[in-house]
């Protein structure tokens, strides 16, 4: 799963990077790259929570008595 949240965060920040220098060129619109931009920064919070939660639950194994 998290391998997963990080390719899926790496190719919507790629398609980001991509609108972007689109845009800069004058051969994108200003609404796409506000669209990738959003959807790079959904994706990378999702991820992070995805992460957050992996070492929560980690932390909570290792407190656990035996």
């Amino acid at each position: 799963v998290m391998g997963r949240a990080l390719r899926d965060a790496v190719a919507t920040g790629r398609a980001a990077d991509a609108a972007s220098a689109a845009a800069l060129s004058g051969q994108g619109s200003v609404t796409d790259v506000v669209l990738a931009v959003g959807r790079a920064e959904l994706t990378l919070q999702t991820a992070t929570a995805i992460r957050d939660r992996v070492v929560s639950a980690y932390q909570d194994v290792m407190r656990m008595p035996i």
